[in-house]
């Protein structure tokens, strides 16, 4: 019987064999498993959107408004009814007959009856406030002038009062955005230290409580 040579039987195999396996350059580029292509895309696109989201604030308005950023050393007060100081309007000096809305208020630390500091922010709608928003008060000792905060234009003007040793001043700013008038007051206010018996110690200086106050304007902020 002829012998049959496998030659021809190996060569087959090896021909069955390279057919069945795809070639890299076939393949295409690597796809993730166990799921859509596009979902690690998306996955990335998420995660750059809720780091980009905006912070967090102390104190909002509904869009369109102000806002207030946390300032280290004050606390955030949703009224302007300390019992320290007296003037509770929506804004320092307002005019008889003005109506208007505290919105919130940053209080220094360590504020007594003796010496106290804030940060005041209120906002009318009224026509008549709006319309007068940027006139200074009978109680102002100074000039107005202008001043950029958050990237909205205020008139700015310093006001005061004093009586039976007690005083008030502040620098205060007024703009109309959103067709409102805002009212931004930095308020001193106190007692003379030597009409207490025996007299007290204020819990920062006067000079100190302004630059704190005037460093936290930056906590001001507009959202749209």
């Amino acid at each position: 019987m002829p012998i049959l040579s496998s030659r021809p039987l190996l060569l087959a195999a090896v021909l069955a064999s390279t057919a069945c396996t795809p070639s890299p350059d076939a393949e295409g580029p690597p796809q993730p498993t166990g799921g859509d292509p596009g979902a690690g895309k998306a996955a990335v696109t998420h995660e750059a959107r809720a780091t980009s989201s905006p912070p967090a604030y102390a104190f909002s308005e509904t869009p369109p408004g102000i806002a207030l950023a946390a300032v280290p050393g004050m606390e955030l007060r949703r009224d302007f009814t300390r019992s320290y100081l007296t003037l509770d309007g929506w804004k320092l000096f307002d005019a008889s007959g003005s109506t208007g809305s505290p919105l919130a208020a940053l209080v220094l630390d360590g504020s007594n009856e003796v010496t106290a500091a804030e940060l005041r922010v209120g906002r009318s709608d009224d026509a008549g406030a709006v319309a007068d928003c940027l006139a200074p008060p009978a109680e102002a000792t100074g000039p107005a002038d202008t001043v950029d905060i958050g990237g909205v234009s205020f008139t700015h003007f310093p006001v005061g009062d004093a009586a039976m040793s007690h005083y008030v001043s502040a620098d205060s700013y007024r703009a109309v955005q959103h067709g409102r008038c805002y009212a931004i007051d930095l308020v001193v206010a106190g007692t003379q230290p030597d009409v207490y018996d025996p007299p007290r110690t204020p819990p920062f200086s006067t000079e100190d409580a302004r630059d704190k106050l005037a460093a936290a304007l930056k906590a001001v902020r507009w959202v749209e």
